[in-house]
């Protein structure tokens, strides 16, 4: 690729001071354009495309590149699942898409979810004090998807425990050892079906229709266990964090939190939560909950690289490249979004949406490497905020700060603490 062909900052560019990719990304577009050269940390060569046409132009590639998804590769005993080569990832995709994107199966645990959410609403509601959401919305993502692809993972205290050893995992930290050793003692006790656990109350369950799958499908036994570390990391970080952004900001936009409330209390009635098939009528709460992970996409960024020659906005971007995705410029490009930091839920209308193009709102990713579980967060994400929408009020703790930072995903330097305050009986 000819140094000048596409436009970019010099090779002395540094990441720090803008505080990460994510921002960084933000600023490299601003100032040059749709699609720009720049040195990844490391001095790796990349390419990075904000526009959401352009993005069409390489949404059917199926590699990633190895270096950037280094960090991920101690969590996997058979190859990192996150650089599978097209052969190998195609199958295990299938597997998972046929578990994992199934409406039934979705409903089959539904029951089992709302549960999990009830309670965490009432231990909010008795709690005398500012509430660390990404902390408890994290645990309590994580009980939902090892319940439901996984077999169950009962205790709380286990789930924040699990939590809190992938952060030291990702972060490489003097106890990652301790830590991953930890993780796959609690996955062994799923696979196994083991009831005892490390305390009273800790219990796996048996085994999912996830991991029967994979082992119907000739999946060895060091990649089931991968998979299920991997789905745990990925399904519990996302799940949690768009929740969290999502109180974060209808709690700064009290006219929206309160449009949102009056739609829940609508549907559900004295109900304390929504039945599945009542998801599809809570149209402004999936509104406001999408205009949150434009605004805060719980994966900042994706990345392929090209395994052929492509021509992008003009440049010709040699097979081999890495292209970053940088999904927060993509979703604040003002091209497709006016006044794009404004938290606007109406943006996605029917009408809105049909407007845009494809790519404009990419929060799961895009192509053959999108998220398997999009359709799962979903669900989980609506059914959470209409029981919490529909007991408590939020509001945001004067003094904390508030600032994105990336941890694997997009999430809060010092997690986002909130009151939330039992709401008043809804007048009949």
């Amino acid at each position: 690729m000819p140094e000048n062909s596409i436009p970019g900052p010099g090779p002395g560019a540094n990441l720090a001071p803008v505080g990460g990719l994510h921002e960084y990304q933000l600023r490299l577009h601003a100032e040059y354009g749709p699609v720009a050269r720049f040195l990844l940390p490391g001095g790796l060569p990349a390419v990075s495309v904000a526009d959401p046409v352009l993005l069409e132009a390489t949404a059917h590639i199926d590699k990633r590149p190895e270096e950037m998804f280094e960090f991920l590769a101690p969590l996997c005993e058979a190859g990192n699942l996150q650089t599978l080569p097209a052969d190998e990832h195609t199958p295990w995709r299938k597997v998972l898409l046929s578990v994992l994107a199934g409406r039934r199966s979705h409903q089959a645990r539904f029951a089992r979810f709302t549960e999990l959410a009830i309670d965490l609403a009432g231990r909010w509601a008795a709690y005398d004090g500012p509430i660390a959401l990404q902390k408890d919305l994290s645990a309590l993502s994580l009980r939902m998807i090892c319940d439901y692809a996984l077999g169950g993972l009962d205790d709380p205290a286990t789930a924040e425990r699990v939590v809190t050893a992938f952060q030291t995992v990702l972060e490489n930290g003097d106890d990652a050892g301790q830590a991953l050793a930890y993780l796959r003692s609690v996955v062994d006790r799923i696979l196994t079906g083991d009831k005892t656990g490390d305390k009273a109350g800790d219990k796996a369950g048996d085994k999912s229709d996830l991991i029967g799958a994979l082992a119907a499908a000739g999946m060895s036994p060091a990649r089931i266990r991968d998979t299920v570390l991997v789905i745990m990391l990925a399904a519990h970080h996302t799940t949690g964090v768009a929740v969290s952004w999502t109180l974060h900001l209808l709690a700064r936009h009290p006219e929206i939190a309160a449009r949102v409330a009056a739609e829940v209390d609508g549907v559900l009635g004295e109900r304390p939560a929504p039945a599945y098939a009542d998801l599809r009528r809570l149209t402004y709460l999936e509104m406001a909950l999408k205009e949150s992970m434009r605004l805060y996409p719980p994966g900042p960024y994706g990345a392929r690289e090209a395994t052929h020659d492509l021509t992008l906005g003009g440049h010709h971007i040699p097979s081999g490249t890495t292209i970053l995705y940088p999904f927060w410029a993509v979703h604040t490009n003002p091209r497709y979004w006016p006044d794009p930091q404004a938290f606007i839920p109406e943006r996605f209308t029917p009408e809105a949406i049909a407007a845009r193009p494809r790519y404009a709102f990419v929060p799961f990713g895009l192509g053959p490497r999108a998220c398997e579980g999009s359709g799962l967060a979903m669900v989980e994400a609506e059914l959470v905020l209409a029981v919490l929408l529909k007991r408590l009020e939020f509001g945001p703790v004067a003094g904390h700060p508030v600032v994105p930072v990336e941890r694997f995903v997009l999430w809060a330097a010092d997690d986002i603490l909130m009151t939330a305050t039992p709401r008043a009986p809804r007048s009949r």
